[in-house]
């Protein structure tokens, strides 16, 4: 255990020196990973053998050289749930769970109809009907690559996926107004923003940058929400922490919302908007 015990600790120093904020955290979820085990109970293992060190020396290299922590892993916990992610899909991010625990404290119909707009892995989608097990939920990206993580994602549930860009004119026309949740998670970032290297080396750029303010996806998802939510039904939608005032400005010019509100994040930060589309449900 002594043994492991210096190696994690050598193991976190480098990753410190290559400028990884969570570098110990890092560290010590590699190892657990590689000893299939939890992070908690690494101090309860025997010590492993050669072929483990060996093995951990390289996953660390790898994260040294910011090969994002989930990809070496290839999952990532969101919420109730944990996702199978990899190259070519977006990491859902701790910043996303502050819009799903939004959603998750609203009132909706039972079974209620969702929709999750630039759904990615299936994060929000899957953990949505996670808490809503009777929803008819579904999700819909342009990635083919991003889908393929989300069909793993969402097997054994009743989530559907569809590949579609959702900037298409008249896209769902078939759910215009039956829609009691609409939730998206666009490429917002501004396309000159400086990005740590974990996102500008992995993630891929379509999922991430939305135009030279950030705002070309947020607005045509706006749009879209505005045509399938019922009235009555619920829109959040993220965006980048600089333009938090543009987006609710975006959702009040439309004329088709109420009760509109900016969130920050859990590092309180702005990150979403909400809204709901005016009217009364019948």
């Amino acid at each position: 255990m002594t043994q492991l015990r210096h190696a994690i600790d050598s193991a976190a120093a480098r990753l410190a020196e290559a400028g990884i904020d969570s570098a110990r955290y890092d560290a010590e979820e590699l190892a657990a990973y590689l000893a299939g085990t939890e992070r908690g109970r690494l101090p309860l293992l025997d010590s492993p053998g050669d072929e483990f060190f060996a093995r951990y020396q390289s996953v660390i290299s790898e994260r040294s050289r910011r090969v994002p922590l989930q990809h070496l892993t290839g999952t990532v916990a969101f919420g109730p749930v944990t996702l199978n992610v990899g190259p070519g899909v977006f990491i859902p991010r701790p910043e996303t769970e502050a819009m799903l625990e939004w959603a998750t404290a609203q009132r909706l119909p039972i079974p209620p109809v969702i929709v999750d707009l630039c759904t990615g892995s299936g994060a929000l989608a899957v953990a949505l009907a996670h808490y809503w097990p009777s929803a008819r939920v579904l999700g819909v990206d342009d990635s083919a690559v991003a889908l393929d993580y989300a069909r793993r994602n969402t097997a054994g549930t009743a989530v559907k996926l569809l590949r579609a860009d959702v900037t298409t004119p008249g896209l769902l026309s078939e759910l215009d107004g039956h829609v009691d949740l609409v939730v998206a998670n666009p490429p917002y970032v501004p396309d000159n923003a400086e990005l740590e290297a974990e996102v500008a080396q992995h993630d891929p750029p379509h999922a991430v940058f939305g135009g030279p303010d950030g705002m070309t996806v947020i607005t045509a998802v706006t749009a879209l929400a505005g045509r399938l939510l019922r009235p009555g039904g619920l829109f959040a939608v993220e965006h980048d922490d600089t333009t938090s005032a543009q987006t609710s400005e975006l959702v009040t010019g439309t004329g088709l919302f109420d009760e509109i509100v900016a969130h920050a994040d859990l590092a309180r930060r702005p990150r979403f908007v909400t809204a709901r589309r005016k009217g009364s449900y019948d």
